[in-house]
């Protein structure tokens, strides 16, 4: 058996509370130097932004040491790079802690937060915040919770138990509540348990159902409603694919409110548009510490707009 060669540690710090990008270079391939399989691969950054980095000595072999544009091709080789951040509109609501120990922190996610960094999303995000204002440049997330939802996520302190708090959700072994406010409808049979599959293709923005082996299953309860046609959803998951709750809630006929995708895709909200919140938000995390052997339960302290608030958020004030 092939023995697969370790990850050097990175040999550049992290920036803002982001890891430098990490690139391997494949095992077979035509390229007489890093270079030309740096222009190749990161060609969506535009004309000369690679050759601008190689100049800077920007793009760093494991021992830190700036790589030549003419360095040779070495299948295997490990380089590692910052790319040039994203201007982002900072997201102006609180990430509040919720709990934090020696290998965990839990923190109350608010809306347009993304958990981690991906796409125009890296500084202004729940983990490259934490890093900074908290200091612990190892912490990484446990699992990922949607930019447009707010609540509970957890992150690990340790890079050696990550893996034991992931296989916690990766096993179900977590137990989550959600709230939702969407339409009430007087002839919808609840409680009841969704189960379908779900599909989420890439480059496609939203997820749909298909025929097939179940893959998504939640159990719906209705809280409570009232006379403005609106109701409170209890939502309990049992696994956790891509826009699963906003799928079965739509599939329902009770699409959640503020949601940009379901039922109908509307246009991009503006950069800085923090008006109309999907009201979806993680309630509750429960699970025993795969470390610690520690009960854990964790309540988020949020409130959604339409239900607390209702004229004001209808108004996207």
């Amino acid at each position: 058996m092939r023995r697969k060669t370790p990850t050097p540690p990175p040999p550049l710090p992290q920036r803002d509370g982001v890891d430098p990008v990490r690139v391997r270079l494949p095992g077979e391939g035509a390229w007489a130097t890093v270079r030309k399989h740096l222009v190749e691969r990161l060609s969506g950054a535009g004309p000369g932004v690679v050759d601008a980095m190689f100049e800077a000595g920007r793009i760093v072999g494991a021992d830190g040491r700036a790589v030549a544009p003419d360095a040779a091709y070495r299948p295997g080789m490990f380089v590692w790079f910052h790319r040039d951040l994203p201007d982002e509109v900072p997201v102006p609501f609180p990430l509040e802690v919720v709990h934090r120990d020696e290998h965990i922190v839990v923190v109350d996610k608010p809306h347009f937060l993304a958990t981690t960094p991906r796409g125009g999303h890296v500084t202004e995000t729940a983990l490259a915040r934490l890093r900074r204002e908290l200091g612990i440049p190892t912490l990484t997330a446990a699992h990922r919770l949607d930019r447009l939802t707010a609540g509970l996520v957890l992150f690990t302190v340790r890079p050696g138990e990550r893996g034991a708090y992931q296989t916690l959700f990766g096993d179900r072994r977590v137990r989550k509540e959600y709230e939702a406010v969407a339409p009430y409808d007087p002839g919808l049979a609840l409680p009841r348990t969704v189960r379908s599959r779900i599909v989420k293709e890439r480059g496609v923005l939203t997820a749909r159902e298909v025929a097939g082996e179940v893959n998504a299953v939640t159990r719906v309860e209705l809280t409570e409603h009232r006379a403005d046609g609106l109701a409170r959803y209890r939502l309990l998951p049992t696994t956790g694919q891509t826009h699963q709750l906003r799928v079965h809630l739509d599939a329902l006929g009770v699409p959640i409110l503020g949601d940009p995708l379901y039922p109908v895709v509307t246009g991009p909200v503006p950069p800085g548009d923090f008006r109309r919140p999907l009201q979806l938000l993680a309630r509750t995390l429960e699970f025993t510490d795969p470390v610690t052997g520690r009960e854990h339960r964790f309540d988020s302290g949020r409130t959604l707009g339409a239900w607390s608030s209702p004229g004001t958020w209808a108004a996207g004030q």
